[in-house]
């Protein structure tokens, strides 16, 4: 059986969608031939939003645990001074402080070996020390875990593999900071080019990283749903009472969701009789959404619900008493929010495909560049593929589905989905064309 060593930042119990790729890689490696070690951080949950990212584990000490399917091991956590005063007096104190320690561990962990994610480069190279893998991959980001994978490599004369799971120097929120962005460009270059290879998501990625990286060999691997998951959830039935239609993840600056919170107003208002309500689980941070709501849609605020983050088993528990899921247009890369809609078959409600708003907001914030030779709304393509949802066009043709969807609720009590192909989505098929890439992997001499 091969053995890859996993470098992985965000791994459960810390609830983030990118923590759900390698522990489904753990999760059914061993399925594939694959024995996987995960090298993670201890997370403790304690705050249920974005300040569990920085807050500091309650051991000092490296955990590791053994089970049937692989080996975690835990290093421990502890935040640097811009967390500490994070957490201590909150975001509205010592900004511009915190922002030059922030910047100075961004720039300076790629030079010398400072900053709380360290650990796990010391956990892994104990670990390497005493026992040989086959392979080693960094998923990102945080893209500090290339460049300790890369070391580990180096030092080890072990092939390693960078993951993709979003773009580093050409992160949309990256291209718009100058010298991080070229500090990022830099780093990237010189650390990526010397892996085995690289994998990402979709075309979309690779085209962008193959651009900076050019000769170097690349695989795709999809995202997808835990099948175990969708498999306990199955049977859930659907709310029937109020038609609930719901959100999950984060909201970027490029969705529309001014656009479509006025065409809920404007429903809400001219359906009283309707029972209807709009939820949105488990935002990154909600205080952009929560101020719009007070200061312009505050008439309808009765009609939104707003949950912290909660475990993806618990969220998709949730969501599957829903009766519709709200997804908006990434353009040119996939999402991962995508999969779980679709494997809970609850109608997707896709805003938008062609909206003039929406367009100019894109063209505001959406700064990733667009593979020609690629198809530009892949979303669409795999809602019409599986027949999972409604596309809608702009906010006009928005209000005319919203009214549809409160007759058949009206009518029937649910809203009906009849999605096809869902099984060939499974994460579990993502993680045997990696097994198998690994498996393919010849050792460095």
């Amino acid at each position: 059986m091969k053995k890859v060593l996993i470098l992985a930042y965000d791994f459960p119990p810390y609830v983030s969608v990118g923590g759900l790729r390698p522990y489904n890689w753990y999760k059914y490696f061993n399925e594939f031939g694959v024995y996987p070690i995960v090298v993670t951080r201890q997370w403790t949950n304690e705050y249920g939003n974005e300040l569990d990212y920085v807050a500091p584990s309650i051991s000092d000490k490296t955990e590791i645990e053994e089970t049937e399917r692989g080996m975690i091991i835990r290093s421990h956590y502890q935040p640097n001074l811009s967390n500490r005063l994070l957490l201590k007096y909150g975001k509205s104190k010592y900004k511009f402080f915190r922002k030059l320690i922030t910047a100075f561990y961004e720039f300076a962990q790629f030079v010398i070996p400072v900053g709380p994610k360290k650990e796990l480069y010391r956990s892994a190279n104990t670990y390497l020390k005493e026992n040989s893998v086959d392979a080693i991959i960094a998923t990102g980001d945080p893209f500090i875990l290339f460049k300790y994978a890369s070391k580990l490599s180096q030092k080890y004369t072990t092939p390693w593999i960078a993951d993709y799971r979003d773009p580093w120097s050409q992160d949309i929120y990256g291209q718009q900071h100058f010298l991080l962005n070229r500090w990022g460009r830099i780093m990237e270059k010189r650390i990526v080019r010397k892996a085995t290879l690289f994998t990402t998501v979709d075309n979309f990625f690779a085209y962008n990283i193959s651009k900076l990286v050019p000769n170097l060999d690349h695989k795709i691997v999809p995202n997808g749903f835990d099948p175990e998951a969708i498999e306990r959830v199955k049977n859930i039935e659907q709310e029937t009472d109020v038609l609930t239609i719901s959100f999950i993840g984060t909201l970027y600056n490029w969705h529309p969701i001014n656009s479509f919170l006025r065409v809920f107003e404007e429903f809400v208002n001219s359906n009283p009789d309707d029972p209807i309500r709009l939820k949105f689980y488990g935002l990154g941070s909600n205080d952009m959404l929560t101020d719009l709501i007070a200061s312009t849609y505050k008439g309808i605020e009765d009609k939104i619900v707003i949950y912290p983050r909660i475990p993806n088993p618990e969220l998709l528990e949730a969501i599957s008493k829903d009766n519709v899921m709200l997804l908006f247009n990434y353009y040119s890369f996939m999402g991962t929010k995508i999969f779980d809609y679709i494997g809970i078959n609850r109608k997707i409600l896709f805003c938008y495909s062609n909206d003039k708003e929406a367009q100019r907001i894109k063209d505001q914030y959406y700064t990733l560049e667009e593979d020609p030779l690629n198809e530009v709304q892949i979303q669409i393509a795999l809602i019409n593929k599986t027949n999972s949802g409604i596309i809608i066009e702009n906010d006009t043709h928005l209000l005319f589905a919203l009214k549809q969807l409160a007759h058949e609720f009206k009518s029937s009590g649910k809203i009906e989905c009849n999605s096809i192909g869902v099984d060939k989505l499974s994460r579990k098929k993502q993680v045997e064309l990696l097994a198998q890439i690994i498996t393919g992997i010849k050792s460095k001499s």
